[in-house]
């Protein structure tokens, strides 16, 4: 820490003998001119460059992105260019000028450089959230090597330091590591993301394979990147065989769902029981899947809800997988009709009813069934084939039960309701009146009971 105060304490002595000094005012002057008249040139160059990029489309929009990042530094370096010349042709000091412009010409390489790997990968709001801080990082790297600061900077970290048993971490260490742990992964991505593409463009690659090679890459890589870094920082890669245990431990203990989850995601895009785009009913869920992930996959309904359901639930349990050999599948259509009418007559309206959808297939060509006498009527069944089970059932039943209906209607056959009849065997006794004997009560049953016998006859139903 005493190192860190003399440290900032030297420097700070020096930029305050750079202000005191009347050589260094103009200087100071010329270079604040210089950035309000690019930050100015900025504004209006800002506007134009969004007008265009509402525009602009592939290359062109990313052409347009990356100006608008290295506009600024550009203008504000040009600026200064001119003031140096200036300035050098009246005989007066550049030092503070001459020390600014690679500094705003590195400022403008790196937004740049940094903007092209971020496009470079796939869209991640982690990659565009951290574009600033990373130009910030890289950049104050520069400054502190331009000023000369660097190497005292990087022996103030390494004398940081503590000692466990015989390792010995400073920050300058850690750093590093972090440093290079972060480049590695970040090639690993790249190279991921750069095979995941090769291999979407290879002809008769199912999408379960590219999920699988996707997936087995991308950890394979990931996880090179890691030892890799490990080694090159210094760290003995024997001892991770404690964090190995560490890592046994935790998943005899708390993580066997997470493994049982990221194991399952494999077994899935192995077996290819499951891959993206088929239509699956898990449990109550009923939709089409969306996306393979490590621990669970996204099955999208018919409103448009995502539900993500974990790995392990597709391999223990039961899933009716709609698209899984065969696209065609079979649609039934209940209709129940009045015993009054005649069932085949309405078999045969039925059946010219089923193409009233345009998705219903020929070959196997649609059938009528007479599945039961039920309590209210005669039950009768359409069954059609389609080969789009992606674009859902209820239409074609709903386009199905129209056609039925108009054809029912013109035709007289009736589709009948639930029907109920009630029988009164005893009434209760009005308030302040003698109860009514056993004799009487039976004799109003027995009317009762003859003027229903003598009534017109219903429908045929049950009593309930």
């Amino acid at each position: 820490m005493q190192e860190m105060l003399a440290w900032l304490q030297e420097r700070s002595q020096q930029v305050i003998a750079a202000l005191q000094n009347p050589e260094y005012w103009w200087q100071f002057l010329v270079l604040c001119a210089a950035v309000a008249l690019s930050a100015l040139v900025n504004s209006r160059l800002q506007s134009v460059l969004e007008q265009n990029n509402t525009r602009s489309t592939g290359l062109r929009h990313i052409a347009v992105r990356a100006a608008q990042r290295i506009v600024w530094p550009l203008t504000a370096l040009v600026f200064i260019l001119i003031a140096i010349g200036i300035l050098e042709n009246y005989g007066l000091p550049t030092a503070i000028l001459n020390l600014v412009s690679p500094i705003l010409a590195a400022l403008a390489l790196i937004r740049l450089c940094v903007y092209i790997l971020r496009k470079s990968f796939a869209s991640n709001p982690i990659m565009r959230s951290s574009e600033n801080a990373l130009v910030l990082l890289v950049w104050s790297v520069v400054i502190m090597h331009l000023l000369g600061w660097l190497p005292g900077v990087l022996s103030l970290l390494d004398n940081m330091a503590l000692t466990v048993g015989e390792t010995r971490i400073s920050v300058l260490s850690t750093v590093q590591l972090l440093f290079i742990v972060a480049l590695a992964f970040i090639l690993a991505v790249w190279i991921a993301d750069l095979i995941n593409r090769q291999v979407a463009r290879v002809p008769g690659i199912t999408p379960s394979m590219q999920v699988g090679v996707s997936k087995l890459s991308r950890f394979l890589l990931l996880t090179l990147a890691f030892l890799l870094a490990l080694n090159a920082v210094g760290i003995n890669l024997s001892s991770l065989a404690i964090f190995g245990g560490a890592l046994g431990v935790g998943l005899g203990f708390g993580l066997q769902s997470i493994a049982s989850n990221f194991i399952s995601g494999f077994i899935l895009v192995l077996d290819r029981s499951i891959k993206p785009g088929d239509i699956i009913t898990v449990g109550t869920k009923f939709g089409w899947v969306q996306e393979l992930n490590a621990r669970y996959i996204v099955v999208r309904n018919r409103e448009g809800v995502d539900t993500l359901i974990p790995n392990e639930n597709l391999i223990t349990s039961q899933v009716i997988n709609w698209s899984y050999a065969d696209p065609n599948v079979r649609v039934t259509v209940p209709v129940q009709i009045s015993y009054d009418n005649d069932p085949e007559e309405a078999m045969a309206l039925m059946l010219e009813c089923a193409f009233a959808s345009s998705r219903v297939l020929e070959d196997p060509p649609p059938t009528v069934r007479l599945t039961e006498f039920a309590d209210s009527g005669i039950a009768l069944e359409v069954r059609v084939w389609i080969n789009d089970p992606n674009n859902g059932f209820t239409p074609v039943r709903s386009d199905i039960n129209v056609a039925i209906w108009r054809a029912f209607k013109k035709a007289n056959i009736t589709i009948p309701y639930p029907q109920q009849d009630v029988y009164i065997k005893s009434m209760p006794d009005r308030p302040g009146t003698k109860p009514a004997s056993d004799k009487t009560k039976a004799s109003v049953a027995a009317d009762i009971v003859s003027q229903t016998d003598a009534a017109d006859p219903a429908p045929p139903t049950s009593e309930r």
